[in-house]
């Protein structure tokens, strides 16, 4: 918690005091965060669902039932939650069920899979400013762009190794 946040008060101390519809309310909610940023609308609520869960796993079935949708639409949205690496799957030995999980650490997860999207970008920007001529405006344009993915290059990774000390940190102060 940073230091202007204000101690969490009003929080259910246990399961049981948890509102059930409330919290159907806000996993819509949150789904929209993440679907304003182009996530298809119900691989945001599925990922949400998994995210929340006290679990931390869904089963398509659970998946299906919570949002009144068939399995082909689970399917699809897990399907593309897994392409970009958001959830996995697992099995457990001897079972037929796939289980849903978010990754531990999917954020930085994510992030270095972003890393690698700049990495592709900056290649492309490079070759299109050589090919453009760096003095003409698409090549002036194309150059900023490589400015930017060089400096995100190296920025992004010292932030991401920041962040795991910060965490490490926290949950080392959690354990006691």
């Amino acid at each position: 918690m940073s230091q202007d946040q204000a101690p969490d008060s009003g929080s259910p101390t246990a399961i049981e005091e948890r509102d059930p519809d409330e919290i159907a309310r806000f996993l819509e909610r949150f789904a929209l965060a993440f679907s304003n940023t182009g996530i298809p609308r119900m691989a945001a609520r599925t990922f949400v669902a998994i995210m929340i869960s006290d679990e931390g796993t869904r089963t398509a079935a659970e998946l299906s039932a919570q949002f009144g949708v068939g399995a082909s639409a689970i399917s699809g949205a897990v399907k593309y939650l897994e392409q970009l690496r958001l959830v996995t799957r697992e099995r457990d030995p001897g079972q037929r069920r796939d289980h849903y999980r978010v990754d531990a650490d999917v954020w930085g997860t994510l992030f270095r899979r972003r890393l690698q999207w700049l990495e592709d970008w900056d290649r492309g920007a490079r070759e299109g400013a050589e090919l453009l001529g760096r003095s003409t405006p698409a090549g002036r344009r194309l150059s900023e762009m490589v400015e930017m993915m060089d400096f995100l290059a190296v920025e992004l990774p010292a932030m991401l190794g920041r962040w795991y000390e910060h965490r490490d940190a926290i949950r080392a102060a959690a354990a006691g």
